[in-house]
């Protein structure tokens, strides 16, 4: 299975889902909480260019958001 990295904050619905979905579907994931690293926080942006969370790393392909139907395609669900 591809590495799984998601870019998070506690308050952030669109998160929650997120992990919810791999969770359910036994996807392995590192979670970062942007909101108080500040390293992984620029590490974030430099990848995906932006300040919104989610930012998911599939296997070094960055979605923004929660996009079930890209996550599922990306990770072969």
């Amino acid at each position: 299975m591809k590495k799984v990295v998601i870019y998070s904050t506690p308050t952030c619905h669109y998160c929650h889902l997120a992990k919810g979905f791999f969770d359910a579907k036994g996807v392995k994931y590192e979670d970062f909480n942007v909101g108080t690293d500040l390293a992984k926080r620029k590490e974030m942006v430099d990848k995906s260019g932006q300040m919104g969370v989610p930012v998911i790393d599939i296997g070094g392909e960055i979605v923004v958001g929660f996009d079930e139907a890209t996550v599922s395609h990306l990770l072969g669900l």
